[in-house]
């Protein structure tokens, strides 16, 4: 196994989603490589601080402020009482979604670690905080990149999803799917959650 696949398997790695196979196989290159030992040891510790970080155990009060600021000034709060009190599942629903976002808003400022996922990673490299595809080479299916940059030279069979990063495309380059490139917060978030339901509904 190289080095690149081996940094790039150490997420599922941490997360105990590595099938056994690639683990045996990412095992035994950590037992000769010292730099890829080196990079999983300061995963690992990354890994136990934010496990450690406390849970955000509702949404902060500058939140619930301006939702309440955001309200048309003619409703009397009898009124909105009322509203809440006869839609009891979507003022639950919007309390959720308010949570959830202010955990994915607080998850994001503290993530900041190069993280590369498909299900194709033997042909990428990875230099620094930039993730190659090189010219002639293909990634089979989706390819997703957090915090860093993609150069892209050969083919990408399937979607390339760049978070809080950037892209360049060669004239070599061949994408199958969609690019899709997510700078804010609030954009990343809404990924998370579409991604969510979409292993909800389809399983993967």
């Amino acid at each position: 196994m190289k080095c690149n696949a081996a940094i790039a398997y150490m997420h599922d790695y941490l997360d105990g989603e590595l099938p056994q196979e690639q683990k045996k196989m990412l095992q035994l290159h950590l037992a000769e490589c010292p730099e890829c030992r080196a990079r999983l040891e300061s995963l690992e510790k990354t890994d136990a601080f934010l496990r450690s970080v406390p849970k955000p155990a509702g949404a902060p009060d500058y939140m619930t402020y301006r939702i309440m600021k955001s309200l048309p000034k003619t409703r009397s709060p009898k009124t909105w009482t009322t509203w809440v009190r006869r839609h009891p599942a979507l003022s639950a629903a919007a309390m959720f979604l308010v949570v959830m976002v202010s955990s994915f808003v607080a998850m994001w400022n503290q993530s900041q670690q190069l993280t590369v996922r498909g299900a194709d990673l033997e042909h990428v490299v990875i230099k620094g905080n930039t993730v190659i595809v090189p010219a002639g080479e293909k990634v089979a299916g989706d390819l997703t990149i957090e915090n860093g940059a993609a150069q892209v030279l050969g083919d990408v069979q399937g979607n390339l999803t760049i978070i809080d990063g950037n892209v360049t495309l060669a004239s070599t380059a061949h994408i199958a799917g969609k690019i899709k490139t997510i700078d804010r917060a609030v954009d990343w978030a809404w990924y998370k959650v579409t991604s969510w339901f979409d292993t909800l509904a389809y399983g993967s």
